[in-house]
């Protein structure tokens, strides 16, 4: 019997996609969902973000510009917001679009079930997922992926 695509072990993935309505992330491989998670956003997390200090998770196309191993959340994976289209809206209203957007763990040094009670919208804008999990991710996406993230 073939192995469906959420059970095929570590397949580097070729895209992220972000279902903030769901808090639904997904790792994908040629089409196929290879890994899924569920994740926390920023503290207002309708809406796309519009300058720095919103406390909102972008919305739009992006790639994984890098990774931080010694950040204050565990891992994390930088995205690359702002984007063009970010920066020029955020002329036009004379707004700092902000930046620093990751995928990240858990703060540092929180006990489990501390960790645990983060799982609901509490960053400045980032992606949260448990430790664990932003270790395979860590391993499955590689920087220059592109990210997906819609409403």
């Amino acid at each position: 019997m073939p192995l469906l695509a959420d059970e095929i072990p570590d397949l580097t993935a070729d895209g992220v996609v972000v279902h903030k309505s769901k808090r639904q992330m997904l790792l994908v491989r040629e089409g196929k969902v290879i890994r899924r998670y569920r994740i926390g956003l920023g503290q207002s997390p309708v809406g796309p973000k519009q300058r720095q200090g919103d406390s909102k998770t972008p919305e739009g196309r992006y790639t994984i510009s890098g990774r931080n191993p010694a950040s204050n959340y565990h891992l994390a994976l930088q995205i690359s917001y702002p984007n063009d289209a970010d920066i020029e809206r955020a002329q036009q209203t004379g707004d700092d679009p902000g930046g620093d957007i990751m995928i990240h763990g858990l703060p540092n040094g929180e006990t489990e079930s501390e960790k645990h009670a983060r799982m609901t919208d509490w960053t400045a804008g980032c992606i949260a997922v448990m430790d664990e999990e932003i270790e395979e991710i860590w391993r499955l996406v590689p920087d220059g992926t592109p990210i997906q993230i819609n409403p």
